[in-house]
């Protein structure tokens, strides 16, 4: 019996979570059943995400329905307990999912929704205890094909609807019930919408996600959203409009009955504030209702992180009037009347800018709620590249400048032609005007979803995701370590708030390198800009996350799954299935490559969630290695004569098979995949038989066969090839059994030697290694191969090798040779503001140290501590 917590707050309109099994102890096809703190049985709906090769679960997911005062309990830490082998009680209201003459009618119990098969809209409508609340639910956008100008002036914009081409139920209840809907944005901009249905719950989830096909010449997308209309019954002093504001809410009254020269009376002021009928009005108020203006049309506008504006009017064609504005919307609207209405709103809204709420035809017989991902207050998204080049037209003038400025330019590649951004959204049928304390809990809802997740204990038990241990603080030493790791999470946290990294593109990502002459990060400054996952932050913060269960870190890696696996990566074009190399803008960078793109990065995301989009882009990667046909990663630096050869692909045994071997072990684990078993198996027995193992560096992968050609014998090493998930996948692997004992032993020779002395490189390899670097992040390599044998000599050299800032090497870590990990107050005319920085930290360095210091805790603790 696993005992379940909430993240940080409950999810009272239904969950989804995800947990973890030993290996072969619960048998795939076993039934699963939850009770909560007070031992009542709870419905759920239960599938396997991932089994072990035995065939034994390895990850199970599981979703409950709505529970109003979920998680109160008995006051327990422990809300739920999951049981595998025990059948699941029945919901008493299912969900239920229909189709009819081209018409999926899905019931909650609560609310349904009708959608149309094909068509303009995403639900035509949406309805509950037989009213209709809404109606004709779409996406909308504007396209412009010129940017707007500085100045400003008018600008022709084409208005489109978007168009559903399919839709598949990829759940059915009786708990949870998942439609997917396919389409396009007009005729640009392919889009995938999931619609979340749980048994029992008013709140429907909305998962958008749109790929960028446009030309960055002569495509700018003004306005993207999520429209819905409502139906307006209530006589107009008895409809109401709230929009969520920092803190409070809007609370407004279509035509409002507070403030006049003469008062309906005191119960009739506090029933519209409050949100129910006003019931009846002094005649000296009443008889007079028709000259009291009718407010129409609101907006609420998120132009940046740090504040919003908000205005109303009668009608079009009538002036604005400005409402006080504010700082950061939560996000949350509601119009409707005292017999209902519809909720509304967009997780991250005031992170996610340049967003907007708008109603309109709130004084008519239906009005219009409109979530905009961007904002058309705003300038149109301009994809341009930032530069002309600078004259980089041959492979020997961009390394040049490479040299310079760290970015890897090449005409024609800095192109955003199949990224991806996806946006949660949420709408909720009403049959009452909310209070605002009901407003309040669903804006928090919406912007942290519960979730429920096994305790760190249970899942290291369990045995997934490699090389980690809980946290331990039993000595000076290890407490340091501990408080370090504490204090890098911290600035992140803060750095992404002073320094803004927010906004639509932007949020999730970290900067790479700092500036302290200017005191900031290097944001203009080609490849020190965005990080782009370089040298893997993302396995930094989900293996944190893991250890110590904390909320804050996992939130922080969730933004981060959702930016890296969307925008750095390509979902069309001709570089789908790869990633872009960290640049000023995202998809920058000439360096197009699958270590970007990594299945490593989304699993632990996926595997605790069930998340389905997460689940996509893992798919996108399901021939993984037919990448290396389509562009050489390593073509500007190369010595030999080589184009892409699919009977010999040069695939790099460190950044490359580590990406494949992820992409490979994800598809079988959760799909059964014979096809990716049999070439990650292959291709690690064809490792373990390279005369110098993972020391070749590279070999040729024979697409057809899925098999490396073994008769290479050198040796190149690189110092990026295992800052990239190598070690993490590798562990995994052999931690799995698989019988292939030459991989065991070539990734312990490789873990040996990286850091080994020169003279016993030559000894054992005929020479001494070249291109050793980034000493801190190495060490773990040291410390794997340490447990691994029970060389207690080698995990004192792992552990010297991760503290001291030794030798002459390159890319050393700063954090190594800084004492005093301190902030410093930067306050005077030369920063915008007040600021603490670090400026001894890079992602690069924080990311070394991160993993470098889990996994030595994990493997060799136990001599540090005894030190």
């Amino acid at each position: 019996m696993t005992g379940l917590r909430w993240l940080d707050r409950p999810g009272e309109q239904g969950v989804t979570w995800g947990v973890p099994w030993r290996r072969g102890a619960v048998e795939r096809g076993a039934p699963f059943a939850v009770a909560d703190a007070d031992g009542r049985e709870v419905p759920v709906q239960s599938w396997v995400t991932a089994t072990w090769p035995d065939g034994s679960v390895k990850w199970s997911a599981h979703a409950i329905g709505a529970q109003p005062g979920a998680g109160t309990g008995s006051g327990s830490a422990v809300a739920y307990r999951l049981e595998p082998g025990r059948g699941p009680a029945a919901p008493a209201t299912p969900v239920t999912v229909t189709r009819e003459g081209g018409v999926l009618t899905v019931g909650t119990g609560v609310v349904t929704w009708t959608i149309e098969e094909t068509g303009a809209t995403l639900a035509r409508s949406i309805s509950r205890g037989g009213r209709e609340i809404a109606r004709d639910v779409r996406l909308v956008s504007l396209r412009q094909h010129e940017p707007t100008p500085d100045e400003g002036g008018p600008v022709a914009r084409e208005q489109a609807t978007g168009v559903v081409e399919r839709v598949m139920v990829e759940q059915d209840g009786p708990v949870r019930a998942v439609v997917r809907l396919e389409g396009r944005h007009g005729d640009w901009l392919p889009f995938t919408v999931r619609l979340y249905f749980y048994a029992g719950a008013e709140d429907v989830r909305i998962m958008h996600t749109f790929v960028w096909d446009g030309d960055p010449e002569r495509d700018f997308l003004a306005g993207l959203g999520l429209r819905a209309d409502v139906v307006m019954r209530d006589e107009l002093h008895d409809r109401h409009v709230r929009l969520a504001g920092a803190g409070g809410f809007l609370t407004e009254a279509v035509r409002g009955l507070t403030g006049l020269r003469r008062d309906p009376g005191e119960s009739v002021r506090q029933a519209q504030v409050a949100g129910r009928p006003c019931g009846e009005i002094d005649p000296e108020v009443g008889n007079r209702l028709h000259l009291i203006p009718a407010w129409n049309d609101y907006t609420l506008d998120q132009g940046s992180a740090d504040g919003f504006t908000l205005r109303k009017r009668t009608a079009d064609g009538h002036a604005w009037v400005t409402i006080p504005s504010g700082t950061r919307s939560g996000g949350y609207g509601y119009v409707g009347g005292v017999s209902g209405g519809l909720g509304f709103g967009l997780r991250d809204f005031w992170r996610l800018h340049p967003t907007r709420l708008d109603i309109r035809s709130a004084a008519t017989e239906v009005a219009t709620a409109t979530v905009w991902l961007w904002s058309p207050s705003a300038p149109a998204m301009d994809l341009r590249f930032y530069h002309d080049g600078m004259g980089q037209d041959t492979f020997a003038e961009q390394l040049e400048g490479l040299e310079i400025t760290y970015e890897d330019y090449e005409p024609g590649f800095g192109d955003a032609h199949g990224v991806a951004r996806t946006h949660e959204l949420t709408l909720r049928a009403l049959d009452a005007t909310p209070s605002s304390a009901d407003l309040a809990a669903y804006a928090a809802a919406m912007n942290e979803p519960g979730l429920l997740a096994a305790t760190p204990e249970r899942v290291r038990e369990a045995g997934v995701f490699g090389v980690w241990e809980l946290p331990d603080r039993s000595t000076p030493a290890l407490a340091r370590i501990e408080d370090r790791l504490d204090f890098l999470f911290d600035l992140y946290v803060r750095e992404r708030e002073q320094r803004r990294w927010y906004g639509f593109w932007d949020y999730g990502d970290v900067m790479h390198t700092y500036d302290p002459d200017r005191h900031t990060w290097r944001y203009d400054v080609g490849g020190y800009a965005w990080d782009n996952s370089e040298l893997s932050p993302d396995l930094w913060l989900w293996l944190q996350y893991l250890r110590t269960g904390r909320a804050d870190v996992f939130r922080f890696a969730e933004s981060m799954t959702r930016h890296t696996g969307e925008v750095d990566v390509y979902h069309l074009g001709r570089w789908k299935g790869l990633g872009s190399r960290h640049n000023v803008q995202h998809w920058g960078c000439s360096c197009k490559q699958l270590r970007i793109s990594n299945a490593a990065y989304r699993r632990f995301y996926y595997y605790l969630t069930a998340d389905e989009r997460t689940g996509d882009l893992m798919d996108e990667l399901s021939r993984p290695e037919e990448t290396f046909v389509v562009i050489d990663p390593t073509r500007k630096v190369r010595e030999d004569v080589y184009t892409p050869d699919p009977s010999a692909l040069s695939v790099g045994l460190g950044t490359d098979w580590g990406s494949l071997a992820a992409a490979w072990l994800t598809r079988w684990e959760r799909h059964g995949d014979e096809r990716a078993r049999d070439r990650l198996l292959g291709t690690m027995a064809d490792i373990g038989a390279l005369p110098q193992g993972f020391l070749t560096g590279e070999a040729r992968l024979n697409l057809e066969t899925g098999r490396f050609d073994t008769a290479t014998d050198k040796i190149s090493v690189s110092h990026l090839s295992s800052l990239f998930g190598l070690p993490e996948i590798c562990a995994e692997l052999i931690a799995l059994d698989l019988g292939i004992p030459g991989f065991e032993r070539a990734w312990l020779d490789y873990c040996r030697l990286y850091l080994a002395p020169p003279e016993q490189q030559k000894a054992e390899v005929g020479r001494r290694l070249r291109g050793i670097s980034l000493i801190q992040a190495h060490s773990r390599l040291t410390a794997y191969a340490a447990a691994r044998t029970g060389d207690a000599g080698l995990a004192a050299w792992a552990w010297r090798k991760f503290t001291f800032d030794e030798g002459d090497q390159l890319n050393k870590n700063p954090l190594q040779r800084q004492e005093n990990w301190e902030l410093t107050l930067v306050d005077g005319p030369e920063v915008l503001s007040p600021l603490q920085e670090a400026p001894f930290v890079s992602t690069n360095g924080a990311a070394q140290y991160g993993l470098a210091a889990i996994h030595n805790l994990a493997l060799i603790g136990k001599h540090l501590a005894e030190r």
